[in-house]
């Protein structure tokens, strides 16, 4: 499938992501629809003109006339709604998602689906610790990383249609990893880092810590303010992964508290070293 714009782009789920892909395809000129629970978030995207037009309802013309369906939903969700209404896809339609997790999803959903429908899954790694469509912003796109997860069920043309999608989208970066790499490499990246966060806001309880703070902190712990439905499902997802990493972070920090502990300055001052340079890596490409 080429994109075009006259390609007819259907969200589900209208938060913050699918809210951002909504911003950004509609500045493009695609006619961008989307179904989403609440009306309210109809209304929202409506007035700002992030859609052409949306419903809470299940609307089979809407669903039937979309090239590409895009979905923006808790995987379990995700899965439910599939199992009831794609028998509304036109034949030949693209699904894709932006979950967080793959190996539990991919090869239930594309067990699941009609043969003549394909699902190529894909994980914009670029979010906001707020959620819902007011907090949108497709900016966030910009200098970002787009991960497609092919298998051997998807078509050349399905994986490249998902990546044009991203560089549409704005993503500097587009890769492809399988599902299990995904997940791994997920687990480190992001869950990890979610739940330091978590964990550094719930250590400490002293009162009135937030008068004495630095940015230092309030960088470090900006994504503990965090989604506990969606971000408790996510980790049960993809629990083993994330239990390697958190077990290899706690054997690191144990090794430079020994370090601590024992006056090891030069142990210190090495790791410190090594860990600027690494992080150096991970800088955002200048625009």
């Amino acid at each position: 499938m080429k994109l075009t714009k006259e390609t007819n782009i259907l969200i589900v789920g209208l938060g913050v992501i699918g809210g951002g892909y909504a911003q950004a395809l509609t500045k493009q000129g695609f006619t961008v629809n989307c179904i989403t629970r609440s009306a309210s978030t109809v209304d929202y995207a409506t007035r700002l003109g992030m859609i052409a037009k949306g419903t809470t309802e299940i609307d089979a013309e809407m669903i039937g006339a979309a090239d590409i369906v895009v979905f923006a939903l808790y995987p379990h969700v995700f899965i439910d709604w599939l199992k009831e209404y794609q028998h509304l896809f036109k034949s030949g339609a693209l699904i894709t998602d932006v979950t967080g997790v793959k190996g539990c999803i991919v090869n239930t959903v594309q067990e699941l689906l009609r043969p003549d429908v394909e699902f190529i899954a894909a994980h914009p790694m670029a979010g906001r610790e707020r959620s819902g469509v007011e907090y949108a912003d497709d900016k966030v796109f910009q200098g970002a990383n787009f991960i497609v997860t092919p298998t051997e069920k998807n078509t050349p043309e399905a994986i490249e249609a998902c990546k044009e999608l991203g560089r549409i989208l704005g993503f500097a970066r587009i890769t492809e990893l399988s599902p299990e790499r995904h997940d791994e490499m997920i687990a480190f990246l992001s869950q990890l880092t979610h739940c330091i966060a978590v964990t550094l806001m719930t250590c400490n309880d002293s009162p009135s810590l937030e008068e004495y703070t630095g940015d230092s902190f309030r960088d470090l712990t900006r994504i503990a303010k965090i989604n506990d439905e969606m971000w408790s499902e996510l980790f049960l997802l993809n629990r083993d992964a994330l239990l390697c990493e958190m077990d290899r972070f706690s054997a690191e920090f144990t090794r430079l508290r020994d370090m601590l502990a024992n006056g090891d300055r030069d142990g210190m001052r090495d790791m410190m070293r090594r860990s600027t340079a690494r992080r150096a890596l991970f800088d955002k490409p200048a625009k």
